[in-house]
């Protein structure tokens, strides 16, 4: 999917960075959806009805974006103005903010669940990733801005209630706030952070290595995690700090005005909401019926909308009669689509999206020409498409995320010492192991044992061969035999790999902070690290290496060598 044209960004070379991409072929877990989409999205527009192949082809998209977005946009940027105003906004975002206003102007949006911290690594890839198309669509003459969707609406609090780092010994370490702060069933960008989050802070503070950079990020974390501030306010407020420069517009979907511009979408989708949900099925059907998975659990009775009664959201599911029940209130209390429709006007802040219509209130607020999501938000969209349809809203062009694993110095000097990748991590630390002792810290006794397992192999070849001649049946029992002798051996070999390891505590050392800093608890760094791990230990140039190393014209993984 690599565009033959000219970059009109910076490149990873440009910035002097070395990167190895990674096809996601070789990367664990991935689904066949996903792969199929990453090479060649186009072939899948029947589940994507506005793919493209090359992000400078988004441009002619832009008119029936610019046609559809029905929203009023000064009341919209109103908004945007004051929140970001409120969480620290730059120059720059406000700038933005206000080149929205135009009727010409298009949005790339990405957004994520609000992380401790943050979140996980991916979170900032997202939000630079939409920074950088947004510039490089303005560069060719699209007017674009990048927008950051928090995920405030979401209830899942341990999803959200920790934030993991490399620790000052080189493990994995993890801090979390209190499970008590929230209300279950509640939006988690209304938590209310008390006394406890300083005892968090600290212990983030506690684990993370001492460097010239640490009083700088303990002042961004301790002004943005702040007690009385709500859990949405600290996100925004530390993502703000940490991208600063680069112009990112934040946006908060509980915020009642948000809400009051979304009232007609909502009213919509609560009207039609049987149709949506059959279409949704339908699609899951055809999904499955060409090899795919359904990212989404369809359910002919579901309503597009959750309902929000005493601080709680309740999901609606349709009664034999076709009304709609709130299920958890403890209420027999049902409603007619048109009664829930009214209400969506009336007060829809009582009101939030799930997760098949989430994107299509997005877009409807938003003149949103692309979204950044990962392998799952790639699934979704392949059956939200249908939402869309349904309420003759243009499909949004999804694309992939940018992904990338950083190796810092220290893990790099141990991958080259020993001749190692990336992907030899995915088999495992004892793979890793195994491995160096057998081609470096043991090697000649790792020979040993090939040479001694070839001759009692080759013994036994021909002892075999001379027992099939005499009696079959002792063939078989020294098939058996000798079954067990290869496990007895194979045990033997991981002793003294073991055994190995004990005597170089170094190497054994080296090789375990390498594979939490590659590939910790058996998945991408991404994915579990969050961006506090690496200011502390490089500080606000990681944030540039990070923009940087983004190559919008890959699909593959990126290895980052800083």
């Amino acid at each position: 999917m690599s565009s033959p044209e000219a970059a009109c960004y910076s490149t990873p070379e440009e910035a002097g960075l070395h990167l190895e991409p990674l096809s996601f072929e070789r990367i664990p877990h991935q689904t066949r959806l996903f792969l199929d989409y990453l090479r060649d999205p186009v072939r899948l527009h029947r589940f994507y009805p506005n793919a493209v192949r090359f992000h400078h082809e988004l441009a002619a998209r832009a008119p029936e974006v610019l046609a559809a977005h029905q929203t009023d946009r000064n009341a919209l940027c109103d908004t945007l103005q004051s929140l970001n105003a409120e969480w620290g906004a730059s120059r720059e975002t406000l700038a933005n903010i206000e080149r929205l206003r135009a009727d010409d102007c298009v949005a790339v949006v990405s957004g994520q669940q609000i992380g401790l911290f943050t979140g996980p690594l991916y979170t900032i890839y997202k939000a630079l990733t939409a920074v950088k198309l947004a510039s490089c669509l303005t560069q060719r003459g699209t007017q674009a801005v990048p927008v950051f969707w928090l995920a405030t609406e979401d209830h899942d609090w341990p999803e959200v209630q920790t934030a993991e780092v490399i620790a000052c010994d080189g493990r994995l370490a993890g801090v979390s706030l209190p499970a008590d702060l929230h209300i279950d069933g509640a939006p988690v960008g209304r938590v209310i952070l008390d006394e406890r989050i300083k005892d968090t802070v600290q212990r983030l503070f506690d684990v993370l290595p001492s460097s010239e950079f640490t009083d700088e990020l303990a002042a961004l974390v301790r002004d943005a995690y702040a007690p009385g501030r709500t859990y949405a306010a600290a996100f925004a407020r530390l993502m703000t700090a940490l991208v600063k420069s680069y112009g990112l517009i934040l946006l908060d979907p509980l915020d009642a005005r948000l809400k009051q511009l979304a009232a007609p979408l909502y009213s919509e989708a609560a009207r039609r909401a049987p149709e949506i949900a059959a279409a949704i099925e339908a699609r899951s059907r055809e999904l499955e019926q060409a090899g795919y998975h359904a990212q989404v659990h369809a359910n002919a009775d579901a309503f597009p909308l959750f309902l929000h009664l005493d601080g709680a959201r309740h999901a609606l599911t349709r009664t034999d009669d076709g009304r709609y029940h709130a299920k958890g209130t403890g209420s027999e209390t049902a409603y007619t689509t048109e009664e829930l429709a009214a209400w969506a006007v009336r007060a829809p802040e009582a009101f939030s999206p799930n997760v098949t219509l989430r994107a299509v209130v997005q877009d409807y607020l938003l003149p949103t020409i692309a979204y950044f999501g990962g392998s799952a938000e790639v699934a979704y969209f392949a059956q939200t498409a249908e939402a869309y349809r349904v309420l003759a809203r243009p499909a949004t062009t999804i694309l992939p995320r940018v992904s990338m694993t950083i190796v810092e110095r220290r893990t790099a000097r141990t991958l080259k010492r020993y001749g190692l990748k990336l992907t030899d991590f995915f088999a495992g630390l004892d793979h890793v192991e195994a491995r160096v002792v057998e081609e470096h810290l043991g090697a000649e006794q790792a020979r040993v044992f090939d040479q001694t397992e070839a001759a009692i192999n080759q013994a036994l070849a021909s002892l075999r061969t001379e027992l099939q001649r005499f009696e079959p049946t002792l063939a078989d029992a020294l098939t058996k035999g000798a079954q067990k002798i290869e496990h007895q051996l194979a045990g033997l070999r991981t002793r003294f790999h073991r055994a190995q390891l004990a005597r170089d505590r170094a190497a054994h050392r080296q090789l375990e902070r390498a594979d939490t800093a590659l590939y910790p608890g058996k998945t991408l760094q991404e994915r579990r690290l969050n961006i506090t791990s690496l200011f502390a230990r490089h500080g606000r140039y990681c944030m540039d290496w990070i923009f940087n190393a983004i190559d919008l014209g890959s699909v593959d993984h990126q290895i980052v060598y800083l």
